[in-house]
């Protein structure tokens, strides 16, 4: 099955995690890929593994929270492909701590590089995902639907994302643009493996935001992007798809 032949596909945070998954499956479904993360060499590793698969790729070392690079990525996705039909906006940060050791420094950080980061991916994309009825999908977080111990700044910025969203998806529907966000929960990747946990956290709370049966792989969440992003997604518009094993159920 490819959904994607002659699809030019753009992916943030695609160095590990939900990133690679979702570069790979796109990868399998005949996507022409423009990767793009902080962390080259993992964002090498990816381009690698999707190239074996048979796919174009190309990549590009991008801070999503800094407006050229948002730039320079839609840029590369014209140059190298002709044009941009699909936006993922998977890169993000985490970090957990006591609300009231957050230091400005930190809240500024996280919604930086997630909220900020989003809005200015899409800002850039816009115009050429506009021109060819394109879409996007945000990644928010199961931390933007119910209260997540420990994580104000991340909660706070996965919140403005999901906002964020719904207003593109009514903003520019009838121009013919998608726009929905994933809210993944209990997803094993790399990020949550490093964050940590603060001193003394109340584990009562830290398992209110676990999944009912069993804590999934990013390929679980990859595979619902390529859904929602594909045509078989088409009546689906402003919608914030909730992955979390019925945590929060």
């Amino acid at each position: 099955m490819e959904r994607f032949a002659e699809k030019v596909v753009l992916i943030t945070g695609a160095s590990s995690g939900i990133g690679r998954a979702t570069a790979e499956r796109l990868a399998q479904e005949g996507a022409s890929l423009v990767l793009a993360d902080v962390q080259e060499e993992g964002l090498e590793a990816t381009a690698k593994q999707c190239r074996d698969i048979g796919a174009r790729v190309e990549t590009l070392r991008c801070d999503v929270s800094q407006a050229s690079d948002a730039e320079a990525a839609v840029a590369a996705a014209v140059a190298h492909f002709g044009g941009l039909d699909v936006l993922v906006n998977i890169a993000g940060i985490l970090t957990l701590e006591h609300t009231k050791d957050t230091s400005l420094e930190t809240w500024e950080r996280v919604l930086r590089v997630n909220l900020t980061g989003t809005f200015l991916m899409c800002q850039a994309a816009l115009p050429q995902l506009l021109e060819r009825g394109g879409n996007i999908v945000n990644t928010s977080s199961t931390a933007a639907l119910a209260g997540m111990p420990y994580g104000a700044a991340y909660g706070a910025s996965k919140g403005g994302v999901l906002a964020f969203t719904r207003t593109l998806a009514v903003e520019y529907a009838r121009q013919g643009l998608r726009a929905n966000a994933i809210c993944p929960g209990s997803i094993k990747t790399p990020m949550t493996g490093r964050s940590g946990l603060p001193e003394d956290p109340d584990w009562k709370l830290i398992q209110r935001a676990m999944a009912l049966d069993e804590a999934r792989g990013p390929e679980t969440v990859a595979a619902v992007i390529a859904m929602v992003a594909s045509q078989d997604g088409a009546h689906i518009n402003g919608e914030s798809i909730r992955m979390d094993g019925g945590a929060l159920s």
